[in-house]
């Protein structure tokens, strides 16, 4: 008696088992809670809730109900809810045949989170991500140092997009390119990006200055305009531009680690991402939704919302783990992101 040799199932396969497993539950899901089909409805008012969330809770701190390390963490969770909203809106999932809408919820997202690239530009630098993601080609894991060894210089990146510019510039080839990517890029985030770091450059000159002073027994002798001013760009770092800056490096942390770089193959989803979820990246995970442990679906199903995401996370991860997807190869913080394990 013959027996059959076991199947072998390429890279291509296992993709294909994963997407076939993880939208036959986002169908089965929608069909038990038909309300998730109104796809265009919840996004709206997730923005809604969610804006309303950043407002209020700026709103308890002018009026001195809540301290500003309240406030700071809580609109950062309600800006997180946003930023899955424009990676969705990205990707064309709400209000498609409304632009007006869509592109309403565009600019919304960036009037929010002001410290981000301008959206439509990332959805172009978003799309080459998923066509070639992990990389020399995939310009937006490489801009939030995907691929460099970890290092103060890598975590100074996460948190500043100019700097995370501009300490690459010594890193490209041809003088050309350094030029493009220290005068030209920053124009990607004008103006929300610009407005945003001038807020936390003047708050933080401000206060380090005083702090440093205080600490050589002296004052520094700040303008009349300076001392106006300090206020309100008090106020505008607590209730929106510092919790923009805990949520996007909390991102840049996550997003970066669990993508892989640098010696994937080039369109081969399964060498793409891990699942990243041990219990010390919690209080990261809470910044951006869960990321670590959701997007790496995103990759194998692309046109799901944030939410279905979440909900299929417990099947997707079943049929992952028996794909060979990766959980948990921390590992790569050793390795600068390479797939690689030895070698």
């Amino acid at each position: 008696m013959t027996h059959a040799a076991p199947q072998i199932l390429t890279d291509a396969d296992k993709t294909a088992r994963i997407k076939q497993v993880v939208l036959a539950e986002g169908q089965r899901l929608r069909e038990v809670h038909p309300w998730l089909k109104r796809q265009d409805l919840l996004g709206a008012l997730i923005m809604a809730a969610s804006i309303a969330g950043m407002v209020g809770s700026g709103w308890l701190y002018w009026m001195g109900a809540i301290p500003w390390w309240v406030c700071v963490p809580v609109t950062a969770i309600f800006a997180s809810f946003i930023h899955e909203l424009e990676h969705d809106l990205i990707h064309w999932m709400y209000f498609r045949k409304n632009k007006v809408a869509h592109h309403l919820m565009m600019a919304l997202c960036w009037l929010t989170r002001p410290g981000t690239i301008n959206p439509w530009i990332r959805r172009k630098l978003h799309f080459q991500h998923h066509k070639h993601s992990g990389t020399e080609k995939d310009l937006e894991e490489r801009g939030i140092t995907n691929g460099q060894p970890y290092s103060l210089k890598r975590l100074i990146m996460m948190s500043d997009w100019l700097l995370a510019l501009w300490l690459r510039v010594p890193m490209m080839p041809t003088r050309k390119r350094k030029l493009l990517l220290a005068f030209a890029a920053p124009l990607g985030y004008f103006p929300m990006g610009w407005i945003h770091l001038a807020i936390w450059y003047s708050f933080l000159g401000f206060y380090l200055g005083n702090g440093a002073a205080a600490l050589m027994g002296t004052e520094i002798a700040w303008s009349a305009s300076t001392l106006a001013a300090m206020p309100w760009i008090t106020l505008a770092t607590v209730v929106w531009v510092a919790p923009n800056q805990l949520r996007m490096f909390c991102l840049h942390f996550v997003s970066s680690s669990m993508h892989y770089y640098g010696d994937v193959e080039d369109e081969n989803v399964m060498q793409q991402t891990q699942v990243l979820t041990p219990r010390w990246m919690l209080p990261f995970q809470l910044f951006c939704f869960n990321f670590g442990a959701t997007h790496a679906i995103h990759h194998f199903v692309v046109k799901e919302p944030f939410y279905i995401r979440q909900w299929t996370a417990p099947v997707a991860h079943r049929v992952m783990r028996e794909m060979g997807v990766r959980f948990n190869d921390t590992a790569t913080f050793g390795r600068a992101n390479r797939f690689q394990t030895a070698g």
